[in-house]
């Protein structure tokens, strides 16, 4: 059964790596019969502020608005605005999800920042009684694309990448109930020379022939917390699963950070 893709895309130019990063995913997963969408989030001038008018009907509270209850409400009722829906639909019927964007202060651009607040609303895209649980996504797969400001090297100053991107792939998309597949980096391009830029793209595009076959990355499960204290059970403290940023658990620091 073919395979429906959503690229979530964070970048001004169409000229960027970022763009072209993008462009290889449409070419080489649509010539393997998937259907791929994609967002563009500056081209459409995505907002970015979670305010009252993601509610089409009446709020709750109009005095003490709260963006998370607001919009659960909303889902719930069918008053989601109209720009909400149509992204929560994207996501409802896509297999594989993509973010591609430029790393902005070790973390993302503004616009997506924005998406992932306004977009993923309580009680569709996660579940605070159920978290990292919810059944939605359990059969969708997600990942991080993105280009680096600095090099591999100067990054080791700032430390380790797996810890710079816990937030976006535990905190967000595992705990969305999402498979997360490992992270594409690239590191620099802006500074790389031509050759080096057409290698980057060149391996993205051998990843991306068996992109859809690859194995999630593993997250140490739910039942290894206790669920008072949200703390490692003791007779997991010493075990390794998964990514270990816990951060690090009992692990060594990377040799480099």
């Amino acid at each position: 059964m073919a395979k429906k893709v959503l690229i979530v895309y964070a970048h001004q130019s169409s000229g960027s790596f970022d763009a072209a990063a993008k462009d290889a995913v449409v070419d080489i997963l649509t010539a393997q019969g998937c259907t791929v969408e994609v967002s563009d989030l500056y081209a459409m001038a995505f907002k970015a502020a979670a305010t009252a008018d993601v509610v089409k009907g009446n709020l709750k509270s109009a005095e003490n608005f709260c963006y998370l209850d607001e919009s659960k409400l909303s889902w719930e009722q069918g008053n989601l605005s109209d720009e909400i829906t149509k992204e929560q639909s994207k996501l409802a019927e896509a297999d594989l999800v993509i973010f591609q964007f430029p790393m902005y202060w070790f973390g993302v651009p503004g616009i997506l920042k924005g998406w992932f607040d306004r977009v993923l609303t309580n009680g569709f895209d996660f579940s605070q009684d159920e978290p990292y649980c919810l059944e939605t996504f359990k059969d969708k797969k997600a990942m991080l694309s993105l280009t680096t400001g600095c090099r591999t090297a100067m990054f080791c100053i700032d430390g380790d990448m797996s810890v710079t991107l816990w937030p976006l792939q535990n905190g967000i998309l595992h705990y969305c109930g999402f498979q997360v597949l490992p992270p594409e980096v690239f590191w620099a391009p802006a500074l790389a020379a031509a050759k080096d830029r057409k290698k980057m793209l060149e391996s993205w595009r051998t990843r991306l022939q068996d992109l859809l076959k690859e194995e999630p990355l593993s997250f140490t499960p739910l039942d290894w917390f206790d669920k008072e204290t949200f703390q490692l059970k003791p007779e997991h403290i010493s075990e390794e699963f998964g990514l270990s940023v816990g951060i690090h658990l009992s692990n060594p620091l990377p040799s480099q950070s």
